[in-house]
C-alpha cells in the first residue's frame, strides 16, 4: 500500500530558541513511524509569506506555529486567509491562535481596526490582550464542548494542557460567534481557549499548544489530526479514493 506524502506549510520564524519549533520535526517523524502520516514540512518566513502572495496556496495544511512577535503580522494573516478561503486544513497553536482570530475579526466580521496588544501597543481597540496571570510555562484545564470538531479530535470533554503565552483574546468575541465562528474550549474561569470554523475541511485553533504534550514521542491529537486531514487533502488532490 503507498502512503500519500502531503506538504504541510509551517508558518512562522524558526528559531532554535522556541520549544515547540524543536519539538516539531520529532513529531512529524513520530507521525511517520507510528502513524503512517507522511509529511513533508516547509518552513515559510513571516516575512516570506508578506512578500509572496498565496505563499501557501497548493499546500495541504497549514500550521501557524507558535513564537509570536512574529516579524510580519502582515504574512501570517495572508497565510491564514489563505487556508480559510482554500479550504486548506489550518492548525494555529499560541500565536497561530490569536492570530487566526484577529484574521476573521478583520477580514469576515470587518472589524479592521481591531489590533494584537503584543504587536501594536497603542492601538484603541484590542482583541489579544496581555492575559490577567501569565500562562507562560503553565498548564491548566481545558473544557470542550460536546458535538465539536475539537471534541471528536481530543476524544474527551476535559483535558490538561501546555502553554507558554502571556496574550489572549478579550472583546469582541460575540461578533466572531455570530459571524460563524465556534468557540469550542474554555479555561476554568470560562476564558476561550479553543476556536474553529463549522464547515471548513478543517480549522482548529488552540491557545495551548499540543506540539509540547509528552515527549514528543506520540504526537497530540490536535497535531495527528491536522496531519490525517493534510493526507485526506493530498490525496483527494491526486484524485484518488480517501
Amino acid at each position: 500500500m503507498t502512503t500519500t506524502t502531503a506538504r504541510l506549510a509551517l508558518v512562522g520564524d524558526r528559531s532554535p530558541n522556541v520549544v515547540s519549533h524543536t519539538r516539531i520535526p520529532l513529531l512529524l517523524d513520530a507521525l511517520a513511524e507510528r502513524d503512517r502520516l507522511v509529511l513533508d514540512a516547509y518552513w515559510i518566513p513571516s516575512e516570506e509569506a508578506a512578500a509572496e502572495e498565496g505563499a501557501v496556496r497548493g499546500f495541504d495544511a497549514v500550521w501557524v506555529v507558535p513564537g509570536s512577535p512574529y516579524r510580519s503580522e502582515t504574512g501570517v494573516l495572508a497565510s491564514i486567509r489563505t487556508a480559510r478561503v482554500a479550504g486548506i486544513p489550518f492548525l494555529g497553536t499560541c500565536g497561530g491562535f490569536q492570530h487566526a482570530l484577529l484574521e476573521y475579526a478583520r477580514d469576515v466580521c470587518g472589524l479592521t481596526r481591531v489590533a494584537h496588544a503584543e504587536n501594536d501597543p497603542d492601538a484603541d481597540d484590542f482583541l489579544i490582550e496581555p492575559l490577567a496571570c501569565s500562562l507562560v510555562g503553565h498548564e491548566a484545564v481545558v473544557s470542550v464542548e460536546p458535538g465539536s470538531l475539537a471534541q471528536s479530535v481530543i476524544g474527551s470533554e476535559r483535558t490538561v494542557e501546555r502553554y507558554f503565552c502571556a496574550y489572549g483574546p478579550t472583546r469582541h468575541l460575540d461578533t466572531l460567534r455570530a459571524h460563524g465562528m465556534r468557540f469550542s474550549g474554555y479555561d476554568e474561569d470560562g476564558h476561550v481557549r479553543i476556536a474553529e470554523l463549522p464547515g471548513h475541511p478543517f480549522f482548529l485553533a488552540s491557545l495551548f499548544q499540543p506540539e509540547l504534550s509528552g515527549d514528543g514521542s506520540r504526537p497530540h491529537p490536535i497535531v495527528r489530526a491536522l496531519a490525517r486531514a493534510a493526507v485526506e487533502h493530498a490525496t483527494r488532490a491526486a484524485g484518488q479514493p480517501v
